[in-house]
C-alpha cells in the first residue's frame, strides 16, 4: 500500500509546506517494514500507528504486548493488521527489533520509549547490532516555515565532542540524507562562534579541514563553506557584511554543528521557537532509523517515517 495522497497529519496546516513534501516523494513507494521499539506511551504509539496510517510504514511493534494493546484502547486507535512482537522490558525489546533487522524481516527501525543511549548500545553492539563498516551519525530534516530553505542539522544525538574524520563522516552523511530528500544542490556550513580560524577554537579549526578536504574530494556532491557563524550561514545580509563567499553563505542547508550539545540545542530552538518540525534519523546503519526525542510529537515521528522511507531507497 503506497502512501495515501489525502492522509492528513498535523503540520499539514499551510505553513509546513516541506513536510508536506517530505510526504509528496514517498507516494507511490510500498510500505516499510518497520519495527518499533518499546511503543508503550501515547505519543511513540501515536506516532508508529500515524505513520502506517498515512501508508509509509508497516509497523512491527516489540514491547510488552498486553500493555500495548491497553494503550492503543486508551489513545482510540485500533491494531488491526499491526504485527506485535511480545518483549517484557525496554532492552529486550530492542535487541529483538535489532534481530528483526538483521534478518531482513524489517527494513526499517524507530524508537519508542527508551532512552536513546539504551537504543543506541544495542544498535552499536559489534557482534549484534547494526554497523556497516563506516561511523553512524545522527541527523534532524527540520521544516521551519521562517527559512527560505530546506535544513537539515547534525549531528545532535551520537557523536558528543567529533574529531575531524568523525566531523566528515557526519557531513557525508548529512549529504546522503539531502540527495534521499530531494535537495538538488547541497550547501553545507561548518558552525563554529566565528568565520575566521583561531587556533584555540578547535570547532574553527576542524572547519577550516572540513572545507579543504571538500575541495580535494574527500567530501563529495556538495559545495562545503566553514567555519560560518551561524547567522553568516543562514542570514543573506549577515554574509553580505562579512563579504563572504555566497555559494554556501547565508544559504545553507546542511548545518554541521561543533558538537552533540550545541547540534541539540539548535534543533530544540528551531522547533520550539522557530515553529519548526524535526524529523530524526540516524544514518550509516545497515537500515535507517527514526530517531527523535521521547517529547516529540506524532507529526514528528510520521516524517521521521518518511526519512527512512525515502532512505531505503
Amino acid at each position: 500500500m503506497p502512501v495515501q495522497s489525502g492522509a492528513s497529519i498535523g503540520g499539514d496546516d499551510g505553513r509546513h509546506v516541506r513536510f508536506k513534501y517530505l510526504l509528496s516523494r514517498c507516494r507511490g513507494r510500498p510500505r516499510l517494514p518497520m519495527a518499533i521499539v518499546h511503543p508503550c506511551d501515547a505519543l511513540s504509539l501515536e506516532g508508529a500507528l500515524d505513520a502506517a496510517s498515512c501508508g509509509l510504514i508497516e509497523p512491527w511493534l516489540f514491547g510488552p504486548e498486553q500493555r500495548i494493546r491497553r494503550l492503543a484502547e486508551t489513545i482510540g486507535k485500533g491494531l488491526e493488521g499491526v504485527i506485535l512482537h511480545d518483549a517484557p522490558g525496554r532492552m529486550e525489546a530492542a535487541r529483538a527489533a535489532v534481530m528483526a533487522c538483521r534478518r531482513g524481516d524489517v527494513h526499517g527501525l524507530m524508537k519508542g520509549d527508551v532512552h536513546t543511549a539504551d537504543l543506541l548500545r544495542v544498535i552499536l553492539d559489534r557482534e549484534h547490532g547494526l554497523r556497516i563498516g563506516g561511523r553512524l551519525s545522527h541527523a534532524f530534516a527540520i521544516d521551519t516555515p521562517a527559512y527560505s530553505h530546506p535544513l537539515i542539522v547534525s549531528d545532535g544525538v551520537i557523536h558528543l565532542r567529533p574529531g575531524l574524520e568523525e566531523k566528515r563522516q557526519i557531513c557525508q552523511n548529512a549529504i546522503t540524507l539531502a540527495k534521499a530528500i530531494g535537495i538538488e544542490h547541497r550547501r553545507v556550513a561548518i558552525l563554529a562562534a566565528v568565520e575566521t580560524v583561531h587556533e584555540t577554537m578547535a570547532a574553527t579549526m576542524h572547519a577550516a579541514a572540513l572545507s579543504k578536504m571538500a575541495e580535494r574530494g574527500q567530501i563529495l556532491d556538495a559545495d562545503v563553506e566553514g567555519p560560518l557563524a551561524l547567522d553568516n550561514a543562514i542570514s543573506h545580509a549577515a554574509a553580505s557584511v562579512k563579504h563572504l563567499d555566497p555559494h554556501v553563505s547565508g544559504r545553507a542547508n546542511i548545518l554541521i554543528a561543533p558538537d552533540l550539545e550545541s547540534g541539540n540545542i539548535l534543533t530544540k530552538a528551531l522547533v520550539l521557537l522557530a515553529d519548526g518540525i524535526a524529523a530524526g534519523v540516524v544514518l550509516g546503519a545497515s537500515v535507517p532509523i527514526a530517531l527523535t526525542s521521547r517529547a516529540d510529537t506524532s507529526t514528528a515521528r510520521v516524517a521521521s517515517a518518511a526519512l527512512a522511507v525515502l532512505l531505503s531507497g
